[in-house]
């Protein structure tokens, strides 16, 4: 497995959190159906509006019928290394809240709320030993019609769950970019009061 430099913060993250990367490299491992829905089950605990709750995680498993069928929808750059992997999760959104009413209202934090499950998942992945590599590069209509989503659902993401394998499974043109990456330093993402401009009134 590749050793992942340590991750360090100016301020006191939580280990765990810097630890959790989205490494490329895995070696084809099987995955249970109940060793998957457990690391589902921690997204289910994520807060959202209303406790609305709108994410929705729909899987494949390695070697199972529909592997190839979810494999097939990833763009060719992804393939080439998710094809190692263990499962797929495809990660939508119930747009719309209040299915009990006659006129259901838009949920504009659908996708925000969807986000923070799928961190929980990818951080209770990470906890377990397992790797998770989120990615939107996937046709999204061929995804969509596959996974037979109603029209009131977003498609949002995809993760590729696997256990790390060795940099040198992958194609030589990826296996400089199999280290954790670097983050943008807090200033440039955190701001008191109002969003920085500069005196011209230019975004800075």
């Amino acid at each position: 497995m590749t050793e992942a430099p340590q991750r360090q913060s100016d301020t006191p993250v939580e280990r765990f959190i810097l630890d959790r990367w989205s490494p490329r490299a895995f070696t084809p491992a099987p995955i249970t159906d109940a060793e998957l829905l457990a690391f589902l089950d921690a997204g289910r605990w994520a807060p959202s509006a209303y406790n609305a709750q709108p994410w929705r995680f729909i899987y494949a498993r390695r070697g199972t019928a529909e592997w190839e069928r979810f494999l097939s929808w990833l763009i060719p750059f992804n393939h080439s290394w998710a094809q190692n992997a263990s499962a797929i999760v495809y990660v939508a959104s119930h747009t719309v809240t209040g299915s009990d009413r006659a006129e259901p209202v838009p949920a504009p934090t659908h996708a925000f709320d969807a986000g923070a499950a799928a961190v929980l998942v990818m951080l209770q992945l990470s906890r377990a030993g397992w790797a998770a590599h989120p990615v939107s590069g996937f046709d999204h209509d061929l995804a969509r019609a596959g996974l037979e989503l109603p029209e009131d659902y977003a498609l949002n993401a995809a993760i590729v769950i696997g256990r790390q394998g060795e940099v040198d499974s992958l194609p030589e043109y990826l296996r400089a970019r199999e280290v954790p990456s670097t983050r943008r330093p807090l200033a440039e993402v955190a701001f008191e009061g109002r969003f920085p401009h500069t005196p011209d009134g230019n975004v800075t």
